[in-house]
């Protein structure tokens, strides 16, 4: 198949031309073939944090459930500091090679991760070798999900409709969240069908399985997509590389790091480490914490094209101000409340509560920060700033938190939290009123 080029530049100011019928299918289908790639590699990434509490003591063999905890955290913590790496290595080869490329590379090893998971003997069998192992494969998924993000932001900003970015770009989040949602779907199928004992011993092995096959359908579905960077982009000299990155365009990299630093702290705080604070703070019983995260999940699922049609229509730079804003305001508020609940509904609306101040970020996550970069080092620039933001914040935010609760300084996380709003908030600042790049299609 020839591959069709429509990548976004920024030299024309002329009115682009109305899409054809033809254009308009096209387009939104490769936005659901990109976006089903999406969904599986974040199942396959989040099914580690919902099945932690069930193989924890299988590799870590401690007493102290919050020891347990801290350990298979210190290890999703350990595959956040692989991004970094994914985000050069594939946003290279998808600004020099081309985005279908690197978002098939991408799946393809986080397939092989989660099915050498499935398969890993326990710390009884083989000792010290197994959580040393579980590390390595760690690495891996983190390798190949800090490619992920950046190239598969890159190409849902260049194949979107004019106009309508913000909207259809929400569709990343949309199916980066449903891997979630299915990862806790899962947990809840299987603690239906199996006892805890059954759970803890092998039941853990199954969505690590799922995850491994449902990879396999997500590569052929990608196999489909057109490529977006075009030719000349391909060829110029600073394409994908960090010097062309740093020397042009290093002012925003600074700030897409600035602000991907609270935004993934507080999304990963609501998302991932919120069932473990609902069981441990908070007193719920482990099923209904996920249940009770199903349901946010899902809500939040849902509220994501809804904010990014609103950034549509009042810009990107107001949707980041209201995050970090609100944000700043309402965390503290929000933590403390959730730690004196007993009532199950009451901890699903405040946590969808925050998620729909984390709404206004995540739903724009990909396009605001595409909008900064141009062609030649747009998947490099997402990707590595990206992954540096969320490496250094959103992957210890588990270890952060559940360190300060052992320490009986607790509350401390929540102002952590609420001081890195304040940083989001003052690089958002940064932002430019209009975007630099993605004006108009070629």
């Amino acid at each position: 198949m020839t591959a069709t080029t429509y990548a976004p530049g920024s030299g024309s100011t002329a009115s682009p031309r109305p899409y054809t019928a033809a254009e308009t299918r096209q387009r939104i289908f490769s936005i659901m073939a990109a976006s089903s790639g999406n969904l599986v590699e974040w199942f396959d990434f989040y099914v580690y944090a919902f099945t932690a509490l069930y193989f924890a003591p299988a590799f870590f063999p401690k007493s102290d459930p919050t020891a347990q905890l801290l350990n298979t955290a210190g290890v999703f913590a350990a595959g956040f500091l692989m991004r970094p790496i994914g985000g050069w290595l594939f946003g290279r080869i998808a600004d020099r090679v081309g985005r279908k490329r690197s978002m098939l590379i991408s799946v393809a090893m986080m397939c092989g991760g989660s099915l050498v998971i499935a398969c890993l003997p326990t710390f009884e069998q083989i000792g010290a070798l197994a959580p040393a192992l579980l590390l390595i494969c760690r690495l891996f998924q983190g390798l190949s999900v800090g490619g992920e993000y950046g190239t598969t932001a890159t190409y849902m900003s260049e194949v979107a409709l004019r106009g309508r970015r913000g909207f259809y770009s929400s569709f990343q989040y949309v199916t980066l969240i449903g891997g979630q949602l299915l990862a806790v779907l899962v947990i809840v199928l299987l603690e239906a069908l199996l006892s805890n004992a059954e759970m803890k011993a092998w039941g853990w092995r199954i969505p690590f399985a799922i995850g491994a096959v449902t990879a396999v359908v997500a590569l052929l579905l990608r196999r489909t997509l057109h490529e977006t960077q075009s030719e000349s982009a391909k060829s110029s000299k600073d394409a994908g590389t960090i010097g062309g990155l740093f020397r042009h365009h290093w002012r925003a990299f600074v700030t897409v790091v600035g602000y991907t630093a609270g935004g993934s702290l507080i999304f990963y705080t609501y998302t991932t480490y919120m069932q473990k604070y609902l069981v441990n703070t908070v007193g719920l019983p482990i099923k209904t914490a996920s249940h009770v995260m199903t349901g946010a999940l899902c809500a939040y699922m849902l509220m994501q094209p809804l904010f990014g049609a609103l950034s549509d229509r009042i810009g990107r730079r107001r949707s980041m101000l209201l995050f970090s804003g609100l944000g700043t305001i309402a965390t503290v508020p929000i933590l403390s409340a959730l730690q004196g609940v007993t009532s199950p509904w009451t901890a699903f609306g405040l946590v969808v509560l925050a998620l729909a101040i984390v709404s206004f970020y995540t739903s724009i996550s990909g396009i605001v920060k595409a909008e900064m970069f141009p062609p030649e080092v747009r998947a490099l620039g997402v990707g590595l700033a990206y992954a540096v933001g969320n490496a250094l914040f959103g992957g210890s935010a588990e270890y952060v938190a559940l360190s300060l609760k052992q320490a009986g300084m607790e509350s401390t996380f929540y102002w952590y939290v609420s001081a890195m709003m304040v940083v989001s908030f003052l690089f958002s600042l940064r932002l430019p009123k209009q975007a630099a790049y993605l004006h108009h299609d070629h």
